[in-house]
């Protein structure tokens, strides 16, 4: 089953064609990186995929409807490459706060500790580091138990530790039978989670393969 599709997408912004004729298909199940240079278009085209942008020309679906139909969003989680929390709130009261929106959301300490911010919900989000708030904002995408996530660049600013707990929480998330669509542009990520390797560079799909036949072309 497909849950998210772009047919010859493209975007533009005036003159700067950011996306060119893109065709990609996530299937129920997949586990997918976006491998590509800062101003690849990875980021069009998640936004693209979750509604916050229209393509200029073709089409892209969100469990086969338009991704900025409600509807189609609910079964979602995103982390986009900017996230903005209120620094007077604790990390316990926004987990609280986003878990409201969800009929079943994964319980808080399960959450957190799964992301290894237990000993922080206590800690109000301005005095957390900027890896700290970066993990809580990729465990907010979690929150739903959505059937697909879709991360930009989740790991940016992370250390090597912190870089590993959050793989081995997107990795439980995947064998549990979620999808998640990744971008970085850390080849040594990509190997790490995805089985099959998207290949994005000046707005155009390169390759599309598995991570051994991606390799040796990158």
């Amino acid at each position: 089953m497909t849950l998210a599709r772009a047919e010859q997408a493209s975007r533009r912004y005036g003159d700067v064609l950011a996306l060119d004729r893109v065709d990609l298909e996530v299937r129920a199940g997949e586990l997918v990186g976006l491998l590509g240079p800062n101003g690849a278009g990875k980021s069009t085209l998640m936004n693209l995929l979750v509604g916050l942008r229209r393509p200029s020309s073709g089409r892209v679906e969100l469990f086969g409807r338009d991704p900025r139909d409600p509807a189609s969003r609910r079964q979602i989680g995103v982390t986009p490459q900017e996230t903005g929390l209120p620094g007077t709130l604790r990390v316990g009261e926004v987990v609280d706060f986003v878990s409201a929106h969800y009929p079943d959301p994964v319980p808080r300490a399960e959450l957190l500790d799964r992301f290894g911010l237990a000993d922080l919900a206590r800690r109000q989000t301005g005095g957390l580091s900027g890896g700290q708030r970066r993990r809580l904002a990729v465990a907010l995408a979690f929150v739903g138990r959505p059937r697909l996530v879709l991360l930009d660049e989740p790991t940016t600013g992370l250390d090597v530790a912190a870089r590993h707990t959050l793989w081995a929480a997107i990795r439980a998330f995947h064998d549990d039978g979620g999808t998640v669509l990744l971008s970085s542009h850390y080849l040594e990520e990509v190997e790490a989670l995805a089985h099959r390797v998207v290949v994005i560079g000046q707005g155009r799909v390169l390759a599309d393969d598995t991570v051994d036949a991606v390799r040796g072309i990158v």
